[in-house]
């Protein structure tokens, strides 16, 4: 039985390998840009990577004695040393996710292989044994192949040189549990397989084609956008958003940041020449892949420009420069911020149609449970409100929602109000305050780390503070990315927070990365907390709270008043102080273009049975080299 539909016995990736003498000198090499590696067994049942590229004959070598170098997986580079052979081979620019599976295949193929199977086979043997010389395919991991895995770690952790006590014993088996599951935990073979919308958004992606994805908010569109971020090549992706939090959140950089054509408000001439700068058009002509993030906020007049700008500099009339395009967010939620107050959103552009192929939208809701708050929320995303709905909202308002100590955290309209909360609440407590300051990697980059990451330069912290942690430090505990508590006490000149599931956590610094427009990367160190009496409507994107309060009487858009509801796990969770139907609404061109979406969407239905598996064959066919994708199948 597959563990998975995807195939991790191949890899595309660029590929230098070199053989070194005993004093490890460099006697040979080999690259190609754009090699190809597939597990293959012999007639004998022995493993090899094969290695192939442009024109050159296939290059084999032997799984034996070889060791793996993986700090550097993340970023889709590893080495192989292949130490019998005196030859590493070295990877990089391979999809991080595609990476990882290739080489946990590897793992556990050759730990799971039988012990004659591991051992060289001498040429005099090879000879007489009369068998045909040739290699096939290794078989996709099953779960046979990790149980083999399994039984034979435990059986080497479970030889002992001494008896061990019965506590001991429990205490190993524990232990050898824990390892195998942080050994699998983290591959795609064994890791949820996305739905059929999310691997028909994945599909499409791989295709090539120019994307808009959407759906409400806890759909999980942040989430589809790592697993796609990750099955990309990394050297020639690049993932960006409209706002600093949500480029912090898939790991990229703010579009404006890419780009490098300022706030977007100088004319197309001066824009172009900003573009044509060395280092910022390095950066357009090396982009094959392009995600944006909250592509709801982004303006449509900068949209226009930047691609405008994409094909002034890369010289290449198609859409974009011929970048393709994956775009996120619901048009539903938080629009684009201008100066004069109006709005025009990317959608109302002519290029908009220009560039985009295909719309999908995710409409399984993962942030709550409860059907009946789901069905709340659907009807006020559109600016629907029954009178059902002011009855169930405006019953909230003398619910008690708090417990353990810990307050609900105010939603409030406007950021500077948040700000004034959180400042009376703390300057309130009694006792000493302490100050963290943040360990900036770059001192002047200190700007660009307030805005990518989410935590400040400066916390002021006293005991009793309400706070909310910024990490997911340990999930099965509920020390999740949201989770509240309050500090209980410092120790160590550290806080330690009593959280609402009663855990403790005893914070630590944490360590947050942000790449630059160019490549470089920048780092801050800071505990993971910050003031969680209250925050802004804007700055709660993203987030789900265990506990919220919010009074929607000073909303100013369109949507405000839904991202702020949805930010509730459920009915049960949440009070809201001062309801009103008034203060619900959707933009009506919004709600057009979703009108026209979803005949769009109803349109692909129709689509012939089987292409949809077709499409995913042919992508899977591109990785190993064979003929290109029929876009049309999209279409």
């Amino acid at each position: 039985m597959k563990m998975s539909s995807n195939d991790f016995n191949f890899l595309s990736c660029t590929v230098n390998v070199e053989w070194k003498n005993a004093q490890g000198i460099v006697q040979r090499k080999i690259s190609h840009k754009s090699g190809c590696l597939k597990l293959i067994r012999n007639e004998h049942r022995q493993m090899f990577i094969e290695i192939t590229g442009g024109k050159s004959a296939p290059l084999r070598l032997e799984l034996k004695s070889v060791s793996v170098h993986k700090k550097f997986m993340n970023e889709g580079k590893t080495s192989i040393e292949f130490k019998d052979d005196r030859c590493i081979l070295y990877l990089s620019n391979a999809p991080p996710s595609q990476l990882l599976g290739f080489l946990k295949t590897v793992f556990i193929k050759m730990t799971g292989a039988k012990p004659e199977q591991g051992k060289s086979v001498s040429l005099r043997n090879q000879l007489l044994s009369n068998k045909p010389k040739q290699y096939d395919e290794i078989s996709p991991v099953t779960v046979a192949d990790l149980e083999k895995v399994q039984k034979k770690l435990s059986r080497a952790t479970d030889t002992t040189p001494s008896p061990l006590s019965k506590k001991r014993k429990l205490q190993n088996a524990d232990e050898k549990t824990s390892k195998l599951r942080r050994m699998y935990s983290s591959s795609p073979i064994l890791n949820e397989p996305l739905n059929i919308k999310q691997q028909a958004i994945l599909d499409a992606c791989l295709a090539g084609l120019n994307i808009f994805f959407t759906g409400s908010a806890g759909t999980g569109k942040s989430y589809l956008l790592k697993q796609i971020i990750a099955a990309l090549p990394p050297d020639v992706t690049t993932a960006t958003a409209s706002t600093g939090v949500a480029a912090c959140h898939i790991g990229g950089i703010t579009l404006h940041q890419f780009a490098g054509i300022g706030s977007g408000e100088a004319t197309i001439e001066r824009a172009f020449q900003l573009a044509s700068k060395q280092a910022t058009a390095v950066i357009w002509r090396k982009c094959r892949h392009l995600i944006i993030d909250e592509i709801s906020m982004v303006d449509g007049d900068y949209f226009k420009k930047i691609e405008t700008i994409a094909r002034m500099v890369r010289k290449n009339d198609k859409p974009f420069g011929g970048i393709q395009l994956i775009l996120c967010g619901d048009f539903f939620q938080l629009p684009p911020v201008r100066k004069d107050n109006t709005k025009k959103f990317c959608f109302q552009t002519p290029v908009w149609e220009k560039c985009i192929q295909r719309y999908f939208e995710l409409t399984q809701v993962h942030r709550q449970n409860d059907n009946t708050f789901i069905d709340i929320l659907n009807k006020i995303r559109v600016g629907k409100v029954t009178d059902e709905i002011t009855q169930k909202l405006t019953s909230t308002a003398n619910q008690t929602i708090e417990k353990n100590g810990i307050l609900a955290t105010r939603l409030c309209s406007h950021t500077n109000d948040a700000d004034i909360i959180n400042e009376s609440k703390l300057k309130e407590l009694p006792g000493e305050s302490r100050t963290f300051d943040a360990q900036d990697s770059d001192p002047y980059s200190a700007k660009q780390l307030d805005q990518q990451t989410p935590v400040t330069g400066r916390i002021v912290l006293k005991v009793g503070a309400q706070v909310m942690l910024l990490r997911n430090i340990n999930i099965s505990a509920g020390l999740v990315n949201g989770a509240r508590g309050v500090i209980k006490e410092f120790k160590e000149d550290l806080p330690v927070i009593r959280m609402m599931n009663n855990q403790e956590y005893p914070a630590k610094h944490e360590k947050w990365t942000v790449k630059t427009a160019g490549g470089a990367v920048i780092s801050r160190k800071q505990i993971p907390l910050k003031l969680a009496w209250a925050f802004s409507i804007h700055k709660s994107q993203g987030l789900t709270l265990d506990c919220v309060e919010m009074s929607l009487a000073r909303v100013f858009e369109a949507g405000q008043a839904y991202v702020a509801l949805s930010r509730a796990q459920s009915l049960n969770s949440l009070r809201v102080l001062d309801f009103r139907a008034s203060q619900v609404w959707a933009n009506p061109d919004v709600l057009s273009f979703y009108r026209s979406l979803q005949r769009r969407l109803v349109e692909s239905e129709f689509i012939p049975l089987g292409q949809k598996f077709a499409v995913r064959d042919k992508v899977k066919s591109q990785t190993k080299k064979s003929r290109p994708i029929n876009k049309k199948l999209f279409m």
